[in-house]
C-alpha cells in the first residue's frame, strides 16, 4: 500500500491531491513504486526506520550501498590523486619547494572556496616547514583571478613558486607574466575551461577537458585537499617525515566541509564524506577562526550544513564583497584566538552592512525586470546599475533566481561603462558553458564559471546583446526546467510524528544540499493556530494537528509572496503544508521547527 496521502497510479503520484499549490506546483511522491519497494527492503535488511529508508532510496542509494552510505569514509572514497591530470607534475614541484625551503606564494579567490583553499594549504605547509605568502585580490581594484601587477609583486617578495587556488585556469596573460618574472606556477582550480590552458608547470583541475578522474564535482578546496594527499605521499616517499611528524590532513576537514557546502557543489561521493567527516571535526571547535565566527553568528547547537552555508559562509564572503578580501583566509588560518575574535567581529559588521545594501539592490533589480519585461521575462532575468556595489551582484542574482525561478544575471557598471556581472542558475541549466560561449563569441570581455554559477565582464553597450545571446542559448533547457515544476515529497506525517528523535535520525542520511535535496514532508490539513509576519518579511507559524499537537514553523522571505499571503489568510483554518524539518537549539534545548516551502488550501486539492 502507498503511504498516506499518495495516490496509487502509474504516473507521478499527487500528494494529498495537490496539483496546483500556492506556488503553482504539483506535489508528487519522490519515490515511484520500485523506489518504495527498495525503501522497504532497506528497512527489512538494516533495521532502518521507514522514513530514513525512504529518504535514502529517494536519493539514489542502492540496497548494497546502504551500510557504507550511513558511514562514509575518506579512506574508502579518496581516489588515487595521480588519476587527476597534471597531479604528479604539480606535487613534484610542490615537494621540491618544500624540501628546498623555497618561498611559496598562494593566490586565492576572494570567496569562501578560495578562503578555505588558502587556509588549508597554508596550515598544512606551515606544518611541513614552509610558511607561504597569501594574496587575495581586491574585488573592486584587481578583479577575479591572477593579475600581472600582483604576480610581479609576489615575485619581488621572493616567491619562486606560485600556487593559484580556485582560479587560474583561464589566466593566460597573468601566468605568462609569472613565467617571465621567474615564477613556476601550479594551478589548483575546479572551474570549467576550454582546451587551451595557461602557461604552468601543472593545471590541476578535474574540469579541464582532458581530465578523466571523475572528480569534477569537487570544489577548489576539495581539489586542494586531494593535492595535499598527493603531496604528503610524495614527501613520505622522499623520507621527509623521518625527522618530523607528518601533519594530520583529516584535522583540516572542517575547512574542506565549509568550502564544499558554501560553494554549493553536489554532496555526492567524496564531497559527502568531506562534509560528514568535516562536521565531526568542526564540532570539536579546534579552529580558532571558526570558533570566533560561530560566536559572533550566535550559532547554537552542533555545527550543521545550514550553519556552514547560511551563517558562517556569508560572513566570510562579506570581506571579499565589501571589505578586505583577505580577512576570510586570515581568519581560517590563524591560531591566535585574539586575532580570530577581532577578524570575526569585522566580518560580522561587514555582513550586516552587506545585508542592508543587498535588500535595496534586490528591490531595485526586481522593479527593473517588471518594468521592462512584465510577468514573463523570458529564459533569463537580467538587471544592472551603475550604483550597485560589484561585491553584492552575486547575491542579487541569487535572489532574482529564487523569485523568478530561472537563471539570473546582475551587473554593476563602473563609470567607464564596464560591468562586473554575476549569474546564478537553476537545476538542469549549464550557465557556465553559456557564459564561456558568450566570451568566445566576443560579446563579453571575459567570463567563466560552472553549471550553477558564473561571472563575466561586459561593456554596457553590449549587455542587451549578451542577454539575448544567453536567452537564445538557454531557451530550451530553461523551458524544460520550468516544465518540471513538481515539488517532490518524501512522505506525509502529522505534527505528533515530528519529534526530535526523528530529525536526529534523518541526519544520518544527510548531509543535504546541492545534488542531495533535503527531505520534504507533507503535513495534511493542519490548522494554522498562529501566523504573523516577523523580521525581514518572514512568516512565523504554529501548526496544530487533529490531536492538538503543535509544530512551530517559519516561511522565510514569504510575507509578500503567494505562500506567505496564503498562510496569513488561513489563520484558524486548516492548510496542507510541505516543509523541511530541523532542530532549533534555543538556550541549550533542541526543538523541532518546520521550514515551510509550500502550502495549499485543502479545498483547492483534487
Amino acid at each position: 500500500m502507498p503511504p498516506f496521502g499518495f495516490a496509487e497510479d502509474e504516473g507521478p503520484r499527487a500528494v494529498l491531491g495537490v496539483t496546483r499549490s500556492a506556488s503553482g506546483r504539483t506535489w508528487v511522491d519522490r519515490l515511484d513504486l520500485p523506489g518504495a519497494a527498495l525503501a522497504t527492503a532497506m528497512t527489512q535488511r538494516f533495521g532502518l526506520p521507514d522514513i530514513v529508508a525512504r529518504v535514502m532510496a529517494g536519493r539514489g542509494v542502492g540496497l548494497d550501498d546502504a551500510a557504507a552510505f550511513l558511514d562514509p569514509t575518506i579512506k574508502d572514497l579518496m581516489p588515487d590523486p595521480s588519476t587527476v591530470t597534471d597531479m604528479d607534475a604539480g606535487v613534484t614541484r610542490l615537494a621540491d619547494a618544500v624540501e628546498r625551503g623555497e618561498k611559496i606564494a598562494l593566490f586565492a579567490d576572494y570567496d569562501v572556496d578560495g578562503a578555505t583553499s588558502a587556509a588549508v594549504m597554508r596550515r598544512w605547509l606551515r606544518q611541513v616547514g614552509v610558511d607561504p605568502i597569501v594574496h587575495v585580490p581586491d574585488r573592486l581594484i584587481e578583479g577575479y583571478g591572477p593579475n600581472v601587477e600582483a604576480i610581479r609583486n609576489l615575485a619581488a617578495a621572493g616567491a619562486g613558486l606560485l600556487v593559484t587556488l580556485d582560479c587560474g585556469s583561464t589566466s593566460f596573460e597573468a601566468l605568462v607574466a609569472a613565467r617571465d618574472a621567474g615564477l613556476d606556477t601550479v594551478v589548483i582550480d575546479h572551474h570549467q575551461c576550454g582546451v587551451e590552458l595557461p602557461t604552468a608547470v601543472a593545471v590541476i583541475n578535474p574540469n579541464r577537458q582532458d581530465d578523466l578522474s571523475g572528480l569534477g564535482h569537487l570544489c577548489a578546496c576539495g581539489v586542494a585537499f586531494v593535492t595535499l594527499v598527493g603531496l604528503a605521499r610524495e614527501l613520505r616517499r622522499r623520507g621527509h617525515f623521518r625527522t618530523r611528524p607528518e601533519p594530520d590532513l583529516l584535522a583540516l576537514l572542517d575547512l574542506v566541509a565549509l568550502g564544499t557546502v558554501a560553494d554549493v557543489v553536489p554532496l555526492l561521493g567524496l564531497n559527502r564524506a568531506f562534509v560528514v567527516k568535516g562536521l565531526q571535526v568542526a564540532r570539536k571547535r579546534r579552529n580558532p577562526g571558526l570558533t570566533a565566527l560561530s560566536a559572533v553568528a550566535r550559532l547554537s547547537g552542533p555545527m550543521s550544513p545550514y550553519h556552514l552555508g547560511f551563517l558562517i559562509g556569508p560572513r566570510i564572503n562579506a570581506g571579499g564583497r565589501i571589505g578586505d578580501a583577505a580577512l576570510g583566509s586570515r581568519l581560517l588560518a590563524t591560531d591566535d584566538p585574539v586575532e580570530a575574535e577581532r577578524i570575526a567581529a569585522d566580518l560580522d559588521r561587514l555582513n550586516k552592512e552587506r545585508q542592508v545594501m543587498e535588500a535595496a539592490m534586490v528591490e531595485e533589480a526586481d522593479a527593473q525586470i517588471v518594468a521592462r519585461f512584465g510577468a514573463d521575462p523570458g529564459p533569463i532575468v537580467v538587471a544592472s546599475s551603475a550604483d550597485w556595489h560589484p561585491g553584492v551582484v552575486g547575491l542579487i542574482a541569487a535572489r532574482l533566481k529564487e523569485k523568478w525561478s530561472r537563471p539570473a544575471l546582475a551587473v554593476a557598471f563602473d563609470r567607464g561603462a564596464l560591468g562586473t556581472g554575476s549569474a546564478r542558475s537553476i537545476a538542469g541549466v549549464d550557465l557556465g558553458a553559456a557564459v564561456r560561449a558568450a566570451v568566445e563569441a566576443g560579446l563579453a570581455v571575459k567570463g567563466g564559471g560552472h553549471r550553477m554559477a558564473a561571472g563575466l565582464t561586459v561593456e554596457e553597450s553590449k549587455l542587451d546583446t549578451v542577454r539575448d545571446f544567453l536567452a537564445e542559448r538557454l531557451a530550451t533547457t530553461v523551458a524544460g526546467a520550468l516544465e518540471r515544476r513538481d515539488l517532490e515529497v518524501d512522505g506525509a506525517m502529522t505534527a505528533a510524528a515530528a519529534a526530535v528523535e526523528l530529525v536526529e535520525t534523518l541526519e544520518k542520511a544527510g548531509p543535504y544540499g546541492s545534488g542531495r535535496p533535503e527531505p520534504l514532508f507533507a503535513f495534511p490539513a493542519h490548522r494554522v493556530a498562529f501566523a504573523d509576519e516577523v523580521g525581514n518579511g518572514h512568516v512565523r507559524v504554529s501548526l496544530a494537528s487533529g490531536d492538538g499537537t503543535t509544530l512551530k514553523a517559519i516561511a522565510f522571505r514569504a510575507a509578500s509572496e503567494p505562500i506567505g499571503r496564503t498562510i496569513l489568510a488561513a489563520r484558524g483554518r486548516p492548510l496542507h503544508v510541505v516543509g523541511a524539518l530541523g532542530l532549533d537549539h534555543w538556550q541549550g534545548d533542541a526543538r523541532v521547527q518546520l521550514r515551510i516551502v509550500d502550502v495549499c488550501e485543502p479545498r483547492n486539492a483534487s
